[in-house]
């Protein structure tokens, strides 16, 4: 199934806050339900940057996003629609050059897997 690396606690908002936006460099003409790679990688200067983001810009309540070292990270955690890719959007998420709108996210068990850059394929069995 197609899959896509986000960094934590990106990944965690889509699932649980209503991230209806993914921000990236490139855009996408990817469609549909793709799984949702929390990245192993997460540095404690941006998880403060990105919660200091979602509270204050996106009105989520800081209580309930979890700590830095309770989040998961190296493998698949949800999956969620991609409905489109824009330039521009009123979402309070969006930010940067293109954002892949999302909808409908699902929470998966966690399951561990390695990350890639870009969109990429992985065995698949709910």
């Amino acid at each position: 199934m197609l899959t896509l690396s986000i960094r934590q606690p990106w990944a965690w908002l889509i699932l649980h806050a209503g991230k209806d936006i993914e921000n990236r460099a490139w855009p996408t003409k990817t469609r549909g339900r793709i799984l949702i790679h929390a990245a192993r990688t997460m540095i404690k200067k941006d998880y403060d940057a990105a919660v200091f983001f979602a509270v204050r810009r996106c009105g989520v309540s800081p209580a309930i996003i979890p700590d830095y070292l309770d989040l998961p990270r190296g493998g698949i955690v949800g999956s969620v629609e991609i409905t489109g890719c824009v330039k521009s959007s009123t979402s309070p998420w969006f930010e940067g050059e293109y954002g892949f709108l999302l909808r409908n996210p699902e929470i998966l068990p966690f399951k561990s897997t390695k990350g890639q850059l870009g969109f990429f394929d992985i065995p698949w069995r709910k």
